[in-house]
């Protein structure tokens, strides 16, 4: 890898020092330039990769398009509101960063990058985008979170090579059923717009395994959420307003992560210990009084997140949660903890914050892997003594 002037091509020599006069920028020793400098790989004479984040760029220089073996162009951080036509001109291009500036619109000429992999629109102020963003038949990433798109073009749904489609915070009220044309996803970001429900055709995402559908208002499920059985890494419900789930969540056996936080939830439906795989289970900020007592199924569960929740009691089979390390039960209603929390041999961290405990179980003192106790905001009626044997021990206990 070279990064110095002198190692282009006459040609391009030449482009570059005309685009660093055009600019004012510097030319950085290494591709990660700081503001004010560009970064640049050099292969074989030609210019590969070039950078200028954060110049505080407002036009871009006519230069770039002189680079025709141009693959990575990262243009994030700048201050850029249009793109010129002359993009398309770059057909080596297979990952362009755009994020980070303050795009409106972008040219119908985007759709001639024809060997685009990876396109970074995140950040922005796009407020639609162009039909012609569906001729980019190679993208296998888009990222348009965080602009102000309240539509989506009908073109974007033939883009069946994405991987990776992330169009979370933005003002979209629904999801087509063509979304189950892009067959190939194996992550999708919808988080935080303004959905009410999604398409059944959702379920035909055989390849997902990270879904994100947190922060919009969504009152159910639809039951084909369980024919994602290869969804793995993670499922986010969280700040919707669901009561209840499809009992179809069951076939979700290889989901590690699920957070529910955040909804309307009074109870649970039995069939969530059928989820063998989950390792950690967000629940709080819900209303749930109780839990199924088939929890103790959820035999790898290492972390549960139950706070804020008016929870009487938990059921004696609790204490078979025998991998669970991390215990939140900040904020609920109960009162005692089931002598059968001593069995929780692997618990390091229990938060029993503003509850009405008037006395504690000495259970906990049995708890050999116990690092951190947060009693803050609890009323004892006595400080039991072997709270000092647990300090000694090494187990930070606040109070």
């Amino acid at each position: 890898m070279m990064n110095t002037i002198y190692d282009l091509l006459p040609d391009e020599e030449n482009v570059l020092k005309n685009f660093l006069s055009d600019t004012g920028l510097e030319l950085s020793s290494n591709l990660n330039a700081g503001e004010g400098q560009i970064g640049v790989v050099i292969k074989d004479g030609h210019m590969t990769e070039l950078a200028a984040r954060r110049c505080g760029l407002k036009v871009l220089s006519s230069f770039i398009r002189h680079f025709s073996a141009l693959q990575t162009l990262d243009l994030s951080g700048n201050q850029l509101d249009t793109i010129p036509p002359w993009i398309s001109e770059l057909k080596a291009l297979r990952t362009l960063y755009l994020d980070g500036n303050q795009l409106v619109t972008l040219p119908d000429s985007i759709g001639g990058l024809e060997a685009l992999e990876a396109l970074h629109l995140d950040h922005n102020q796009l407020k639609s985008l162009p039909d012609q963003i569906g001729f980019l038949r190679t993208l296998r990433q888009l990222y348009l979170h965080n602009n102000q798109l309240n539509h989506l073009p009908p073109s974007l749904w033939s883009l069946t090579n994405l991987r990776l489609l992330s169009i979370g915070d933005n003002p979209l009220l629904n999801m087509p059923a063509e979304l189950a044309n892009l067959h190939e996803l194996r992550e999708l970001y919808i988080h935080s717009n303004n959905l009410i429900e999604l398409p059944d055709s959702v379920g035909d995402l055989g390849h997902l395994h990270t879904l994100d559908i947190g922060h919009n208002q969504l009152i159910s499920l639809p039951d084909s959420i369980g024919r994602l059985t290869n969804l793995s890494r993670y499922l986010y419900v969280s700040h919707n307003a669901l009561h209840t789930l499809p009992d179809h969540i069951r076939a979700l056996k290889r989901l590690t992560y699920l957070n529910l936080s955040h909804n309307q939830f009074y109870e649970l439906p039995s069939t969530i210990s059928e989820l063998g795989s989950l390792k950690e289970l967000r629940l709080y900020n819900n209303r749930l009084s109780t839990l199924p007592p088939a929890i103790n199924h959820l035999n790898q569960l290492v972390e549960l997140h139950l706070s804020n929740n008016p929870l009487t009691t938990l059921p004696d089979s609790f204490g078979e949660l025998r991998a669970l390390q991390v215990l939140d039960l900040r904020n609920t209603a109960l009162t005692t903890l089931p002598p059968t929390i001593q069995m929780l041999q692997n618990l390091t961290h229990l938060d029993l914050r503003g509850n009405n405990f008037s006395v504690l179980p000495p259970a906990l003192a049995e708890l050999p892997q116990l690092q951190k106790l947060d009693l803050r905001w609890v009323r004892l009626r006595k400080q039991p003594e072997w709270l000092h044997d647990l300090q000694e021990r090494g187990c930070t206990v606040y109070q």
